[in-house]
């Protein structure tokens, strides 16, 4: 199957699925549920492009298989907690902003991020394009690179997952695990994530442009949709417990706790 191709299904699968997840919205009023889909698209493209691809098979078997695992895991994981607790306070509090015609808006914002995740499966579909036989050193360390930041997100989603589902816990700032070192482990292993992909993908044809994708998302993380959205809701929920916890713990990179603080 041709690039064009593989890209106008992705397209059309991300946004039909968008599509689908604005209508569970429009009935639960759970605009959250958006993330899930941005994550499970991201991972059947993955797939798509490792099963459909014209490349090595090799390579394209090993895009499939972390790309779809780490993908369709975080998607598990967000549904999971769609499910079972409150909206993200980050869309409670846009829909605040935003107070009219939210229907229209929110359509707008579940088919953009339907593009986005199109654009950011690049390098799974750079590495599926490259025909040439065999893996060099740079996928080798994606690879690498990948099962450890799956597992180190893996962890520190069960180590907040657990806290949370205390009722002792309420109210309270997690520090458990990796919450102990950085405020936003989740973030740091998914950037790391991407630098892995892009790693994957760099040898390849136009795979140099893969880099885009960390950046995009370091950038989303540091200045946008991660840590502000998500400091700004935890302030606005634990108060000054929270801005102790910002004063004595990384905001992204695990670190050492400030010295005088436990």
């Amino acid at each position: 199957m041709t690039a064009w191709m593989l890209i106008l299904l992705a397209i059309l699968g991300a946004c039909a699925l968008q599509a689908a997840l604005w209508l569970v919205y429009r009935r639960t009023d759970r605009a959250d549920w958006v993330d899930a889909g941005w994550a499970g698209s991201l991972g059947l493209m993955a797939i798509l492009y490792g099963a459909a691809g014209p490349g090595d098979p090799h390579r394209r078997l090993l895009v499939a298989a972390l790309g779809g695992f780490w993908g369709l895991r975080l998607a598990l994981h967000l549904a999971r907690r769609i499910a079972g607790g409150p909206e993200d306070g980050r869309y409670t509090q846009l829909k605040a902003e935003w107070k009219t015609g939210l229907p229209a808006k929110f359509l707008l914002f579940f088919q953009f991020q339907a593009l986005l995740a199109v654009f950011l499966s690049l390098p799974f579909l750079w590495a599926c394009l490259d025909r040439r036989p065999g893996l060099g050193l740079l996928p080798w360390l994606g690879a690498a690179l990948a099962l450890v930041s799956i597992l180190g997100e893996a962890l520190a989603d069960g180590q907040l997952r657990r806290f949370k589902a205390d009722p002792g816990n309420r109210g309270q700032v997690c520090r458990a695990g990796l919450w102990s070192v950085s405020r936003h482990p989740n973030y740091f292993f998914e950037w790391l994530i991407w630098v892995a992909f892009a790693l994957l993908a760099f040898p390849s044809p136009w795979g140099w442009t893969a880099l885009a994708c960390p950046a995009l998302m370091l950038h989303f993380l540091l200045r946008v949709t991660g840590i502000p959205a998500t400091e700004a809701q935890s302030l606005r929920s634990r108060g000054e417990a929270y801005a102790r916890y910002q004063r004595e713990v990384s905001a992204f990179v695990p670190w050492f706790t400030k010295k005088g603080h436990a």
